[in-house]
């Protein structure tokens, strides 16, 4: 299924959060730390046609409150504005 987003936004997988430790110590989930980072599925374009500056596979951080939850082929994905992606991750 191929999902292009429309206009400034772009659609993400959110990256899973760790449930346990490199030590080995579980961490409930009212004591994990929601990690805002995600990994690129699809990107939408400025209002006057040009591509946004990110592409699928890239590792982004992201802020803000407001994002839109969908389910693709059973799993995650957020639909979040460009303007909240904050930095991409190079590894």
């Amino acid at each position: 299924m191929i999902i292009r987003p429309i206009g400034e936004r772009v659609l993400i997988k959110a990256v899973k959060k760790a449930e346990v430790t490199e030590s080995g110590i579980f961490i409930p989930d009212s004591a994990q730390e929601e990690k805002k980072e995600g990994i690129v599925v699809g990107v939408g374009t400025f209002e006057d046609g040009k591509t946004l500056p990110l592409k699928a596979g890239d590792h982004i951080i992201y802020g803000g409150y407001r994002s839109d939850e969908v389910d693709v082929e059973g799993e995650k994905h957020l639909f979040i504005d460009f303007k909240d992606v904050l930095a991409v991750v190079e590894e």
